[in-house]
């Protein structure tokens, strides 16, 4: 695996080994030993999450204000713009964004640490995202930012409006969200 480190280095951008021929594909989707040779990171993942969602759906921004999760996203069907936003206080790249795209095709997988918000924008007809947490769901601790936050101006790849649970349309604002130290 190939690991890239992104504009906000704690994000980290990983793209498998890939062993393709005639009759298919084959690669390791995750491996812990070879995940914490190349990251560095000592992750114990407890929850296996799988999405599908149909075009212009946005899911986020969500996190978890106790009990932060850890994420490593894939997508093994269709195409997502994936992004992360770091509401750690105390980080240098406090309140700053990273996207991209994650697809079927490309096999990216992104890493994004506890303390970031997550959500995705279904840019295919449909989408099916796999992603490993390091800490249960815990609804109680859940938060949600407004995907569209002036402050964040996050570019999501929109071509039209998107989707929204209603959960999701009531995000609070970056400043009013509750953030870690």
């Amino acid at each position: 695996m190939n690991i890239t480190f992104t504009e906000i280095p704690d994000v980290m951008l990983i793209e498998p080994h890939v062993f393709q021929d005639e009759r298919g594909f084959f690669f390791e989707a995750y491996n812990h030993k070879k995940f914490l040779e190349k990251t560095g990171l000592l992750t114990n993942f407890v929850q296996d999450n799988h999405s599908y969602s149909k075009q212009n759906v946005l899911r986020g921004l969500h996190y978890q204000i106790k009990k932060p999760q850890g994420k490593l996203i894939h997508v093994i069907v269709g195409a997502i713009f994936d992004v992360a936003v770091d509401l750690r206080k105390s980080s240098p790249t406090f309140g700053q964004w990273v996207g991209y795209e994650l697809s079927a095709l490309n096999k990216r997988q992104i890493w994004i640490p506890p303390g970031f918000a997550h959500g995705f924008i279904v840019l295919s007809e449909t989408a099916e995202v796999i992603y490993k947490t390091t800490e249960y769901y815990a609804p109680q601790y859940e938060r949600c930012i407004i995907w569209n936050d002036k402050d964040l101006s996050i570019a999501w790849h929109l071509t039209s409006a998107p989707i929204l649970s209603a959960k999701d349309s009531r995000g609070k604002p970056f400043k009013m969200a509750e953030v870690f130290l």
